[in-house]
């Protein structure tokens, strides 16, 4: 059992044949072995088979359900962020503990994601922020004391935190709540500790606008992002939003690179608002 806040399992460790199944796809792509969507599309299915999808599914409740949707579309999603990431220079400057926080962070990112075609789900990451909370200490992520009486009703509101001002539309993140919100993650993990900054990251993944023509369904303000997004966090939600884009746009070379330029552009001018 981990007792220091600062402690935590590594993800290699808790998923060393996934781990070892991501770094052959990163060999494969260097390669040219895999070369289109259909390509790692086919290796992703190949890897989960029903009994590794079963046994995924006793370490990280949800898997399934994730995966189950628009032929395992978020899946092979995943899969394909995890790919991007760890051929990011950004991923490769983070320290080794950012690393193994930015692993866990990709496997959560997605989990309670509702796939339909045609139809966007603004609230999956608030959703997803509030399962990885109520997961990581699972796997031995340290919690602060009274965590169990609080996770349920945290992860509740966390659920819960939308508007929806025509019934018809999907709801959307409420940015309002994101101050008890967040600080409810400090009182279930402590500030700072990786825990906290893995499902804060999970939670913020799309709450930043980095790129013109995906707009997010609720963007935060500069003086939300100088609020909310502190230099621990920054670090590891560039590298997740640079791969989440990698996540869909890998074989397009064209608008991969574009996606890249306004992400980063994006981010270093989050820098300057936080250090201002």
């Amino acid at each position: 059992m981990l007792h220091n806040a600062s402690e935590f399992p590594r993800f290699d460790d808790c998923f060393p044949e996934l781990n070892r199944f991501i770094l052959d796809l990163v060999a494969d792509y260097e390669t040219g072995n895999i070369g289109t969507w259909d390509d790692l599309d086919g290796q992703v299915k190949a890897y989960f088979t029903p009994e590794r999808m079963e046994h995924v599914e006793t370490l990280v409740p949800g898997w399934q359900k994730m995966a189950s949707y628009t032929d395992g579309i978020t899946l092979v999603h995943v899969m394909c962020v995890f790919l991007g990431m760890f051929m990011l220079p950004e991923f490769k400057s983070l320290t080794p503990t950012q690393q193994q926080m930015a692993k866990w962070i990709i496997l959560c990112h997605d989990i309670d994601k509702v796939h339909i075609p045609g139809k966007k789900d603004p609230m999956h990451a608030f959703r997803s922020g509030a399962h990885a909370g109520k997961i990581l200490p699972g796997f031995g992520f340290p919690s602060r004391p009274r965590f169990e009486e609080r996770i349920d009703w945290w992860s509740e509101y966390t659920r819960g935190a939308f508007t929806q001002s025509d019934p018809a539309a999907a709801p959307k993140p409420d940015n309002q709540k994101l101050p008890y919100i967040l600080i409810g993650i400090d009182n279930l993990f402590g500030q700072n500790t990786p825990a906290a900054l893995i499902t804060k990251t999970v939670l913020l993944h799309i709450s930043p606008n980095v790129d013109p023509n995906y707009p997010t369904p609720a963007p935060l303000t500069d003086a939300e992002i100088k609020r909310y997004i502190h230099s621990s966090l920054l670090p590891l939600l560039r590298v997740m939003m640079l791969s989440d884009n990698e996540g869909w746009s890998l074989f397009d070379l064209e608008t991969r690179a574009q996606q890249r330029r306004d992400t980063l552009t994006a981010f270093e001018r989050f820098a300057q608002i936080i250090s201002a």
